[in-house]
C-alpha cells in the first residue's frame, strides 16, 4: 500500500501535464500512487495519460465525463489507497522533497492535514513571489480572511478524514477549496503550515482561480459553512479576503485596476482589517492604489 495517493485532475492540459507528472517522478520519496482523472477533456490529453500509466505502474488513469474539478477530486480520492491524500493541478508543479517532509510532518499523528508556501511562477524554476503561511494550525476566523494554503496543488489531507467528512462541496466551482478547509477545521481536523515551499503554481489569467471577481461571489457559500461552526464573518475579515484577491490581482497580473478596485472596497469596509499587520496591509494598499499610474513592466517588477 502506498504511503501517498497524489489526486490529479485533468482537464485539456495536454501540453503541461508533462511537467507536471514529471515532477511527481522527482520526488526522493517513491512510496506513492498517481491517480489522474481526466475530467472529459477533448484535447489530447486522454492519450497522454495513458501513455504515462503505461511507463510506470503507479500511475492509474481514470476517464469520467466533464463535471468540474471538485468532482474530479472527490471521485479520484475515492479511488484512493495510500494513507494520506495529495493534491496537485495540471499546471503546477511539486519541489522533489515535497512528500519527504511530509512523510516527517504526517509522523505526528494529531495533524490531519498540511499546507506550505507557494511560489507563483511564470517560467519554471523562476520565482515570481512567494505565499505566506501562520505560524500556527488553520482556524475559521483565519480562513474566513484569508486562505494561505492558496491552491489545492498545496494541500494534503489524511485520507481517513476524507472518509469520515467527505469531500470537495459540488455544487459550486469557485471556492470549494476554501468551504472545504471550513468544514475540515470546524470537524476538529489540525490542518498545520509546514515552514518551507513545496509547490510552483503557474500564474495564469485564464483558470478558475484567476476569475477573481467570481471568488468574491461564491464566498458566501463559503461563509455559510463558518456560520453553521458559530463563527460569523465580519467586517474585518471581509477586508483581509479582498486584500487577498488584491494580492492575488497582482501576482496573476489581471491588470491595475482589478487590484484597485478590490483593495478600495477592503478600505472602505474596514481599514483596519484591510492594513493589519502593517507589513502585509500597507505594501498591498500602496501597490494597488499605485499600479493603475505605473508602466506594466515596472509594475510587475515592483508589485511581484
Amino acid at each position: 500500500m502506498p504511503a501517498f495517493s497524489i489526486i490529479m485532475p485533468c482537464y485539456n492540459a495536454e501540453n503541461l501535464i508533462d511537467v507536471a507528472i514529471t515532477s511527481v517522478l522527482q520526488q526522493t520519496r517513491e512510496n506513492w500512487e498517481l491517480i489522474c482523472v481526466n475530467d472529459g477533456s477533448s484535447d489530447g490529453t486522454a492519450g497522454r495519460l495513458d501513455d504515462w500509466a503505461k511507463r510506470d505502474a503507479r500511475i492509474r488513469v481514470h476517464h469520467i465525463e466533464n463535471r468540474g474539478p471538485a468532482v474530479a477530486r472527490n471521485f479520484g480520492a475515492a479511488q484512493a489507497t495510500g494513507e494520506i491524500l495529495c493534491f496537485l493541478d495540471a499546471d503546477d508543479l511539486w519541489v522533489p522533497t515535497k512528500l519527504a517532509e511530509l512523510t516527517r510532518t504526517f509522523a505526528n499523528p494529531d495533524i490531519g492535514g498540511a499546507f506550505a508556501q507557494v511560489s507563483f511562477f511564470d517560467v519554471p524554476g523562476e520565482e515570481v513571489t512567494r505565499s505566506t503561511i501562520p505560524n500556527e494550525a488553520l482556524t475559521i476566523p483565519q480562513l474566513t480572511g484569508e486562505n494561505p494554503v492558496c491552491t489545492m496543488s498545496n494541500f494534503s489531507l489524511r485520507r481517513c478524514h476524507f472518509v469520515k467528512h467527505g469531500g470537495l462541496a459540488q455544487g459550486f466551482v469557485h471556492n470549494e477549496d476554501l468551504e472545504w478547509l471550513i468544514r475540515l477545521v470546524g470537524l476538529g481536523v489540525v490542518i498545520q503550515p509546514v515552514p518551507t515551499r513545496q509547490v510552483w503554481y503557474r500564474r495564469s489569467t485564464g483558470g478558475l482561480s484567476a476569475d477573481l471577481f467570481a471568488m468574491a461571489q461564491s464566498r458566501r457559500q463559503a461563509l455559510r459553512t463558518a456560520r453553521y461552526f458559530g463563527f460569523e464573518p465580519n467586517p474585518r475579515d471581509d477586508a483581509r479576503y479582498l486584500r487577498y484577491l488584491a494580492r492575488r490581482a497582482l501576482r496573476l497580473d489581471q491588470g491595475a485596476k482589478v487590484a484597485r478596485s478590490f483593495a478600495l472596497r477592503g478600505l472602505i469596509e474596514s481599514p483596519m482589517g484591510f492594513l493589519n499587520p502593517l507589513r502585509r496591509g500597507l505594501p498591498t494598499a500602496i501597490a494597488a492604489l499605485i499600479a493603475p499610474l505605473l508602466p506594466q513592466s515596472l509594475r510587475r517588477a515592483l508589485f511581484t
